[in-house]
């Protein structure tokens, strides 16, 4: 779960619901992916085949109606509110996803990245990423036996994920938070903190400083499988900032991964 802007070893993580959900749309949920007039993959085929600018005001290149598709979503709240509609009730997908709510939520993702408001990201880390972000869905999940030998399955609850990026200090830090059912609903978290550069205009290189498991009693439970943890969660790499504004950031990592995050700068972590 690049503070930052972070990115996974082995497997995967980086990673942020302050987003209003009475703004979702109204209709039947979970629905097929089918069933929707048009699917958020094809949308991205037409916006690439209109332009991104031509997408953000609703027209196209020669200032007549774009594509049905534009209408269908017709503002970056309108996208969003899709996306969030998507991603109700599986969790970030730290657990898993069927393969067609996987590609619904890519679609959404790439109709968004397509209207990027920040094009040169790295440019605007200051104004536009510094702050508390949550993450709201990863393509990284934790699935058999994996999530069986950290305990995720039965007495421990896996909580938010927050990330901290601080660009006075070029560093980003990420905190994972647990819940032990066992142990009268004692509160730990993973705490990994990490430095960046600036790759490019829109590319961070992280590296891993320092990592800790807090309190002790958490610690002693991970202890055993620290090291495949860590490996879930460990940001070192590179991120791929591809979506930023006010309220939302889209990373891709060098491993293929999407993160979703949404600003939370009022949480205390």
């Amino acid at each position: 779960m690049a503070v930052l802007i972070l990115r996974p070893l082995p497997q995967a993580w980086s990673n942020f619901e302050a987003f209003p959900r009475n703004r979702l749309a109204k209709g039947p949920q979970n629905r097929p992916h089918s069933s929707r007039k048009r699917s958020a993959s094809a949308l991205v085929a037409s916006a690439s085949t209109t332009g991104a600018s031509g997408m953000a005001d609703g027209t196209n290149g020669n200032g007549r109606d774009g594509p049905s598709s534009a209408a269908e979503f017709g503002t970056i709240d309108d996208i969003k509110a899709a996306l969030y509609q998507a991603l109700t009730g599986i969790d970030r997908g730290i657990f898993g996803a069927t393969s067609w709510k996987k590609s619904e939520i890519a679609g959404f993702v790439e109709l968004l990245e397509s209207r990027n408001p920040t094009p040169y990201p790295t440019d605007h880390l200051p104004d536009k990423v510094d702050g508390c972000w949550k993450l709201v869905y990863s393509t990284i999940s934790i699935l058999g036996s994996t999530r069986t030998k950290l305990g995720l399955r039965d007495f421990i609850s896996l909580g938010d994920f927050f990330q901290i990026i601080d660009v006075a200090k070029e560093k980003a830090t990420n905190v994972i938070k647990f819940n032990l059912r066992g142990l009268q609903l004692l509160s730990g978290q993973l705490t990994i903190e990490a430095s960046y550069r600036i790759a490019s205009k829109t590319r961070v290189d992280i590296k891993l400083e320092r990592s800790n498991i807090t309190p002790d009693q958490l610690m002693k439970i991970f202890e055993k499988n620290l090291d495949l943890l860590l490996a879930i969660f460990n940001p070192q790499g590179w991120l791929e900032i591809t979506y930023v504004d006010e309220s939302m950031r889209i990373g891709r990592d060098d491993k293929g991964n999407i993160f979703v995050l949404e600003r939370n700068d009022d949480i205390e972590v």
